[in-house]
C-alpha cells in the first residue's frame, strides 16, 4: 500500500511538471507572435485624441459628442487592425468589449468620420540627422545591417529574410510599408501569354519625415521609368548642401536609382524585357520600423500564402506550361538558355526558366539577370548573394522541433512511471 501510495504521488507530481515544461516551451514558441500586439498604441492614440474634449466624452455640446464619437470609430479601426496580433490578448478583448459599451452609451453611429491623434512636437535637429549611416555609426560605432528585397519577372520575390517566392498576383500589391516608405507595385497579365503576369508599374513614397524631407513620390510605368520624383525634380530634403532624396540614371527611361540618404536606403527600378523590377537596400532598423496592421509587404512576408506558386517548374512539368508538341524541345532550348546566362543553378536560375516557359520570351530571362547583379551589388557577403531552392519539407513550422520534443519526454516519462510502478 506504502508503494502503491508512493507511486501515485510520484506519478502526479511527475506529470505537474511534464506539464509546466509541455507549456513552457510552447509559450516559448509562440512569444513572438504574443509580443506582437500593441493594443496599448490604440489606447494611448484614442487618449490623445480625447485630451481637447475633456477626456469623458459627456459633454452637452453635439460638436463635442461628434468629435467622441470621431475618436471612439478610430479606437475601433485600431483595434480591428490588431485582431490578428491580439486574438490572445485579454486587454485587447477588454478594449473591444469597451468600445462597444460607449458607442451604445453614447448613441454614437457605426460609420462616420474618424479621428487622428494630435502629432507629438518634434525637437529640432542638427549636424548630420538627415545622414542615417553616420548618425548611426556615431551611435553604435560600426556601420548598419542591411537588407536586400527584390521583386523582378511573373514576379518573383526575394524578400528580407531571404525567402524566394513567386507570386501569382494581379493588382495593386505592397511590397514595403513601414514608417518611412511607402512602396506598391501593379502586376498585370502579359499579353499573349495564357497566366504569365508582369509588373506595369511601381510607386514610391517618401513620407514626411521631421525636418528632413517632406513627403516625395516617385513613379514608373512598363517603357517609362522616369529619373525624377513625379514632380519633376531630381532631389528634394536640402539642409546644409546636401540632399536627403536624389535620383539617377545610367539609361534613362529603363533605369533609374533613387538614395534616400535620411533612411540608407537605395532603391533600383528597371525595365527588362515587358516587364519592371525593384531591388531594395536598406537598413534592418528602418525595414523592421513598421506595425503590426502593416502584415502584407511582400518584401518582409512575402505572397499571402493563396497566391503563392509553392514549385518553380523543372524538366518534367515543362509539358503542362506548353500547349506545342514540341514542349520537350523547348524546356531543353530554355535550360541551355539560362545556363549560359546564369552558371549557377540557384533561384535566379529557376526564376529564369520559370519566366522564359512561361512566356516564350528570350527577353524575359534579362529581369533574372539584372535581379542578380543587383544583389551583388547591395549584398555585402558574396556567399548569401546566391539562394537555392528550398522544397516544402524544409519549410515545416519553428515549433515542430519543440512540440516533437514534448511528445519524446512524455512517452519517455510514462514509460519511467510505468516501470517504477509494475
Amino acid at each position: 500500500m506504502g508503494t502503491l501510495a508512493l507511486c501515485s504521488h510520484y506519478s502526479q507530481l511527475s506529470w505537474k511538471r511534464s506539464i509546466i515544461v509541455a507549456l513552457l516551451l510552447f509559450h516559448l514558441c509562440c512569444l513572438q507572435v504574443w509580443a506582437s500586439c500593441r493594443i496599448l498604441r490604440c489606447n494611448s492614440d484614442f487618449v490623445a485624441v480625447t485630451l481637447d474634449l475633456g477626456g469623458s466624452g459627456g459633454g452637452s455640446r453635439e460638436g463635442g459628442n461628434a468629435g467622441y464619437c470621431s475618436a471612439l470609430r478610430s479606437y475601433a479601426m485600431c483595434t480591428r487592425r490588431m485582431a490578428r496580433a491580439c486574438r490572445g490578448d485579454l486587454a485587447y478583448h477588454s478594449a473591444v468589449q469597451g468600445i462597444e459599451d460607449l458607442l451604445i452609451q453614447h448613441s454614437c453611429p457605426r460609420t462616420g468620420p474618424t479621428a487622428q491623434p494630435r502629432p507629438l512636437p518634434q525637437a529640432p535637429i542638427s549636424g548630420d540627422a538627415c545622414i542615417y549611416e553616420k548618425g548611426y555609426l556615431q551611435r553604435e560605432g560600426r556601420t548598419p545591417d542591411y537588407l536586400h528585397c527584390g521583386v523582378f519577372g511573373d514576379p518573383h520575390v526575394r524578400t528580407f529574410r531571404d525567402e524566394f517566392q513567386t507570386c501569382a498576383v494581379q493588382g495593386a500589391w505592397p511590397l514595403i510599408d513601414n514608417e518611412y516608405l511607402y512602396v506598391q507595385a501593379t502586376s498585370a497579365p502579359m499579353r499573349g501569354g495564357a497566366y504569365a503576369t508582369a509588373l506595369t508599374t511601381i510607386t514610391i513614397i517618401f513620407k514626411n519625415w521631421r525636418q528632413c524631407i517632406e513627403q516625395q513620390i516617385y513613379q514608373a510605368e512598363l517603357d517609362n521609368v522616369p529619373a525624377a520624383f513625379v514632380d519633376g525634380s531630381v532631389t528634394s530634403g536640402e539642409r546644409q548642401g546636401q540632399y536627403s532624396l536624389s535620383v539617377h540614371s545610367d539609361l534613362p527611361g529603363h533605369q533609374a536609382e533613387i538614395r534616400a540618404a535620411h533612411i540608407g536606403t537605395t532603391l533600383v527600378v528597371r525595365q527588362s524585357g515587358r516587364s519592371l523590377g525593384l531591388s531594395v537596400r536598406s537598413p534592418r532598423a528602418i525595414a523592421e520600423a513598421f506595425t503590426p496592421e502593416q502584415d502584407l509587404q511582400l518584401c518582409v512576408y512575402g505572397c499571402p500564402p493563396s497566391q503563392r506558386l509553392e514549385t518553380l517548374p523543372s524538366p518534367s512539368s515543362s509539358s503542362s506550361l506548353s500547349s506545342s508538341s514540341s514542349s520537350s524541345q523547348l524546356s531543353a532550348a530554355a535550360h541551355a538558355h539560362c545556363a549560359a546566362l546564369l552558371p549557377a543553378r540557384d533561384i535566379y536560375y529557376q526564376a529564369c526558366l520559370f519566366d522564359l516557359l512561361a512566356t516564350g520570351d528570350l527577353n524575359s530571362s534579362t529581369a533574372a539577370v539584372v535581379a542578380l547583379e543587383d544583389a551583388r551589388g547591395m549584398i555585402s557577403d558574396p556567399n548569401k548573394v546566391h539562394l537555392l531552392l528550398v522544397g516544402k519539407a524544409d519549410r515545416s513550422s519553428p515549433c515542430l522541433p519543440l512540440i516533437l520534443g514534448v511528445a519524446v519526454l512524455s512517452e519517455r516519462l510514462v514509460a519511467l512511471w510505468t516501470g517504477t510502478c509494475l
